[in-house]
């Protein structure tokens, strides 16, 4: 397999250190940017697999790396994983808005970000260009688009129009930290009259009708939801 590279961009050269040093030990080749111009650049030039990426960064902070880098047609595929402080909840939200995958905060266990570097990239490779017909969570939790339906042990479990459609953009995106915004433009569309706080009812429901599936979905709080893979 070919050895994939992750660019850090962050400031505190401890904290690239201790990324570095767990990174490498799983075989990922790591760059470093020590602010965001630098970062930026290396982005364009270098072509990372993944950017793990700071968001208090001098000369250019980490929301305004997201945004050009998720705006230039050469970079805008690359995933981002930012890495945040815990009281940072409004700029993660900006943060997946714009494009990002996935945050993690500080401070943060090196073997959880090392998971969530890995659930990233599996998710890029695993991409399909077309929609999923099937997707099969488990052995006894199948959600099929083709027939409009979800499977819990076989049997179909009754949920509405919106509700199938929430489910099954959170599970094709299984591991992705989704805002409610996110999920109510991309699941439910711009034309419905449903509103971000709704999507919360939505999901209530969700959970109730799967029952033993119900823990699949995720609260982030201040930020939305995740499906668990």
């Amino acid at each position: 397999m070919t050895q994939k590279t992750i660019l850090v961009i962050e400031d505190e050269r401890d904290i690239v250190e201790l990324i570095r040093y767990n990174l490498e030990r799983e075989s990922f080749r790591v760059k470093a940017a020590c602010d965001g111009e630098t970062g930026l650049h290396s982005v364009q030039r270098d072509l990372p697999d993944l950017i793990l990426l700071d968001l208090m960064l001098p000369k250019l902070d980490g929301l305004e790396v997201c945004k050009r880098a998720k705006e230039n047609e050469r970079t805008a595929h690359i995933p981002i994983v930012m890495v945040t402080a815990k009281s940072e909840e409004s700029d993660i939200v900006v943060g997946l808005s714009l494009g990002a995958d996935d945050y993690i905060t500080k401070p943060f266990s090196p073997g959880v970000l090392v998971a969530r570097v890995k659930a990233v990239l599996r998710r890029m490779e695993m991409r399909e260009t077309g929609e999923q017909k099937v997707i099969k969570v488990s052995d006894d939790f199948v959600i099929d688009a083709v027939r409009h339906e979800i499977l819990v042990d076989g049997k179909p479990v009754k949920v509405t129009k919106t509700e199938f459609k929430l489910l099954k953009f959170m599970a094709e995106r299984p591991g992705r930290a989704l805002t409610r915004n996110q999920l109510l433009d991309g699941a439910i569309g711009f034309d419905a009259f449903v509103s971000d706080r709704n999507i919360d009812v939505h999901v209530a429901a969700l959970r109730k009708k799967l029952k033993k599936h119900a823990h699949k979905i995720n609260t982030i709080r201040g930020v939305g939801y995740r499906f668990e893979e």
